[in-house]
């Protein structure tokens, strides 16, 4: 389905083969309680099996209720996604043996899922992509297992924490429209912007909110027909999913080129290793023996309420990125790093006020790339004490020719240590304001022209670059505080002078 042209295929001994790729995205729902019970979903650091009760321990005679707010934010995500909102849609439970999952099964969905359809755009070096979704549907994760052994011993044993079973869960497939691993990287990145922008995931790899697995096959290019298909888990991070991807082609293109058959089979990524390995067979939807979930009623979607769900979702990263050029007239590339976290897009528009010039907005997007992103960082950014307000009255001062650029930098490091003091008053109080005084300027003027009579030979002798070192001189004689505009006329006019001598 991508709309681009696609990475050049493998080449094999007689064949030429393409990767067929797509991706399995599992993202934890940001709210406050789990998906059937009301135990506490911010479970990470917190001691084992301490946010546990009856319903997600599975306990004989527990009834499990649906988490409405996990309803909302799943449907945000479809709609984001384009997807069609089921009107009907149910839970099923899936039976498959999980081990720090105490029901033995887990809730789920399967023919009626939340959302069907849609599709996500994302971008490869400068070049647009778009691939489909398949579906996006609710669940439960599970529990942690860890596994150690007894030093003392060397026996092993596991132990498991269910802080995490029953926390809301969404899986997010992903049409098979990927043909290269830095596609499906991409595709990733993208997935989890839309996620963090619309508020219903961290999408916080390193704390599991935010995990995909990978089913990859090959085929011959011109072949219409998927190859036996390989499902690959454990991989924690945008790199790794690129690096098993890119390690399972070639181990089938390897396979095919020497005659053999691809198994389709489950594997998973070994980081140390840089390879994949077998888990076990791959299972097909009857081996999980769906069936609905006796407990939960069906859920039927009132289109009203679907609509004032998209009414209140924030705008997309690509629509915000489209806006800040065209509105604000920001180059490409700036609108793109200031659109990459809401945080930041956020904060550029408060700093932006209603100064919404394309000369203040690129001046304000210049700050905070060049500036501001040497102090914080897109995820620190809102909890800056350069608030945006803050930043806005330095721009003002700047803009206005009360301060010139060299000030400008002075204040904004005292701003960071001067928390209660606006620019205004740092100014004020250190006496960094501008020196137009004519008088003072011409003086300052004539000691760099007397103390520098090399430079103004130079330049009187054609080497124009040495009015430089007379600028510079000046400036420094009035501690960088200059009219740099006033300094020029009045240099030019004393240059001038000596030109007619």
């Amino acid at each position: 389905m991508s709309s681009s042209t696609k990475t050049a295929p493998t080449s094999v001994a007689g064949t030429e083969y393409e990767a067929v790729i797509g991706l399995e995205v599992h993202a934890q729902l940001l709210t406050r309680s789990k998906m059937f019970c009301g135990c506490s979903a911010e479970y990470f650091a917190a001691p084992p099996n301490t946010h546990v009760c009856p319903v997600c321990l599975g306990l004989p005679g527990v009834l499990p209720t649906i988490n409405r707010a996990a309803v909302e934010a799943a449907t945000m995500t479809g709609l984001a996604l384009g997807c069609a909102i089921a009107p009907v849609n149910k839970f099923d439970r899936k039976n498959y043996f999980y081990p720090d999952l105490p029901k033995g099964y887990q809730i789920s969905q399967y023919d009626l899922p939340l959302a069907l359809g849609g599709e996500i755009t994302f971008t490869l070096a400068g070049v647009e992509h778009r691939a489909g979704i398949t579906r996006v549907h609710m669940e439960e994760d599970t529990g942690k297992n860890m596994h150690a052994s007894d030093p003392a011993t060397g026996e092993g044993y596991s132990l498991v924490d269910l802080n995490r079973a029953g926390v809301p869960l969404m899986e997010i497939v992903g049409e098979p429209d990927l043909r290269s691993p830095q596609e499906a990287g991409a595709y990733l990145t993208a997935m989890r912007q839309i996620l963090r922008y619309i508020g219903v995931s961290t999408g916080n790899m390193e704390e599991g909110a935010f995990r995909c697995d990978a089913n990859v096959s090959l085929r011959p290019v011109g072949s219409a027909a998927f190859g036996a298909k390989v499902e690959i888990k454990n991989m924690n991070s945008f790199r790794a999913v690129e690096r098993a991807l890119a390690y399972e082609v070639e181990r089938q293109r390897a396979i095919l080129d020497a005659g053999g058959t691809i198994a389709q089979e489950t594997r998973g990524w070994n980081e140390d290793q840089g390879r994949t390995l077998a888990q076990r067979t791959k299972e097909e939807a009857n081996d999980y023996r769906y069936f609905p979930e006796p407990d939960l009623p069906p859920l039927t979607m009132d289109p009203a309420w679907v609509g004032a769900i998209g009414a209140r979702m924030a705008e997309l990263p690509a629509t915000r990125r489209a806006r800040f050029a065209s509105q604000y007239g920001l180059r490409e590339d700036d609108a793109r790093t200031l659109t990459e976290s809401r945080a930041v897009a956020d904060y550029f528009e408060a700093a932006l006020g209603d100064s919404a010039t394309t000369e203040r907005a690129r001046l304000t997007a210049n700050w905070i790339l060049a500036t501001l992103f040497a102090r914080v960082s897109a995820e620190t950014i809102g909890t800056s004490p350069l608030t945006p307000g803050r930043l806005r009255g330095l721009l003002d001062l700047l803009e206005g020719g009360k301060i010139n650029r060299t000030v400008a930098q002075q204040v904004f490091d005292e701003l960071f240590d001067s928390p209660d003091e606006d620019a205004a008053a740092i100014v004020a109080r250190k006496g960094l304001g501008l020196v137009g005084d004519d008088g003072a300027i011409r003086g300052a003027v004539g000691q760099a022209i007397a103390a520098n009579a090399q430079a103004v030979a130079d330049f009187l002798g054609g080497k124009t670059a040495a009015r430089g070192r007379l600028v510079g001189a000046t400036m420094k004689a009035l501690g960088g505080r200059a009219d740099a505009a006033l300094v020029n006329r009045i240099l030019d006019e004393e240059l001038a002078k000596g030109r007619r001598g």
